[in-house]
């Protein structure tokens, strides 16, 4: 498993200092499916704005 997961969405509540990502699993998806040829078909289903 990745030890450094690095994320710009510094509005996520799992944003850390230096674009480090401290959820403790990260979930991505497809939007086509079970299989993406493209990193613009996938979104990540960790994302929690903070408040």
């Amino acid at each position: 498993m990745a030890q450094d997961v690095l994320c710009e969405v510094n509005n996520c509540v799992h944003w850390a200092h230096g674009n480090q990502c401290e959820a403790d699993k990260i979930y991505v998806v497809s939007h086509t499916g079970e299989e993406a040829d493209k990193q613009e078909e996938t979104d990540c289903k960790t994302f929690e704005p903070q408040h």
